[in-house]
């Protein structure tokens, strides 16, 4: 059995295990949005970036990338991913439905922000920009992160028209 795993920030750009396969799916009951305070990858525990989560929300759902793990990668895929994804607890991992543009439909492995997690916040867009402007993690620039999930939604032709406003709004912060 094939192992999906859904990418919506990083993973769309940076997945970092094989990737057999990729196409276009839609989860269903959750929204892609910075609602996650970032002490790691995009920021410090001094001065928190914000990442993308996904947020249960009835009536909403999130398109992205369902990514097939090469065959005789699972294991090593889904160690790589719990100490990359669940470094600070603030996600949860599930197996959730996701449908492909094909039409299929398939298990894959979803990372989803626990909203009663210290690092779950909900902020006005201006305010997610002014963090993101600045904020620098292990990983790099919080800005950064931003740029390259927009670039790499408009890649594969989805638009998420808050992030398209964040992209706008971070890039006159730092010009």
């Amino acid at each position: 059995m094939t192992m999906w795993v859904f990418g919506y920030g990083s993973l769309l750009w940076n997945p970092d295990f094989p990737v057999a396969r990729s196409e276009i799916a839609t989860l269903d009951g959750y929204a892609r949005s910075f609602c996650m305070r970032s002490i790691h990858h995009r920021g410090s525990v001094a001065d928190p970036g914000l990442v993308l989560a996904l947020d249960a929300l009835a009536g909403s759902h999130c398109k992205g990338l369902a990514l097939a793990v090469e065959e005789g990668h699972e294991d090593a895929t889904l160690a790589a991913l719990r100490e990359r994804e669940l470094v600070s607890s603030a996600y949860q991992e599930k197996i959730l439905e996701v449908a492909l543009h094909s039409g299929e439909t398939v298990p894959a492995v979803v990372y989803v922000i626990d909203p009663d997690h210290v690092q779950y916040c909900h902020l006005p867009l201006e305010e997610q920009a002014q963090i993101i402007a600045k904020a620098v993690g292990g990983r790099g620039p919080n800005s950064e992160y931003l740029f390259n999930t927009t670039n790499h939604l408009d890649e594969i032709g989805l638009h998420d028209p808050d992030l398209d406003w964040l992209t706008g709004r971070v890039r006159q912060i730092l010009s």
